[in-house]
């Protein structure tokens, strides 16, 4: 199997970010993690209304662990409920500031969404589980947005959680 180089360069992006060897400065866990303490709003770029899909399912289980979020796909008018908006710029426009743009699109397509969270005056650009994209972290952490790439904002949200169970249970 022949990979080209395009596909070759985003991997080495994506395990450069998983060793820890980003040229682009990411929010470690502590800073996620006082990121959620704040109850952040999130604008969900490549938002779906389709089950099963990776963006509607976190979607879904954010709102349903009280997250705010706004859909953001300029294909769609609605997801679970909630109007969708073509940009994250549109959906401030629209419903007011959010704190997150979390990225569910091809490392190709974030750097025009971190120009947008820049635009929109989010205070951090995420990049989905499996995405890392080297230029949309430098626009993104020039304009002094934290950055964070290749992490799922559930999966940290629901370890953020346990975590602060599992304290108050010993307490």
């Amino acid at each position: 199997m022949t990979m080209h180089a395009d596909e070759r360069d985003r991997l080495a992006v994506l395990i450069a970010v998983q060793e820890g060897r980003s040229p682009v400065p990411l929010l470690d866990r502590a800073a996620i993690d006082m990121l959620f303490a704040q109850r952040p709003r999130i604008a969900l770029v490549g938002a779906s209304d389709k089950p099963g899909r990776p963006a509607h399912d976190t979607m879904a289980a954010l709102l349903r662990l009280g997250v705010d979020v706004v859909p953001v796909n300029p294909a769609l008018t609605e997801v679970l409920g909630r109007a969708c908006y073509p940009t994250v710029v549109a959906a401030v426009a629209a419903t007011g500031p959010v704190d997150i743009v979390d990225v569910f699109r091809r490392p190709e397509f974030c750097a025009d969404h971190a120009r947008d969270a820049v635009a929109a005056g989010a205070t951090c650009l995420w990049l989905q589980l499996g995405i890392a994209d080297e230029e949309a972290g430098r626009i993104a952490h020039a304009a002094g947005l934290g950055v964070v790439m290749d992490r799922c904002t559930l999966i940290e949200l629901h370890r953020l959680v346990t975590a602060v169970r599992r304290q108050e249970a010993q307490s």
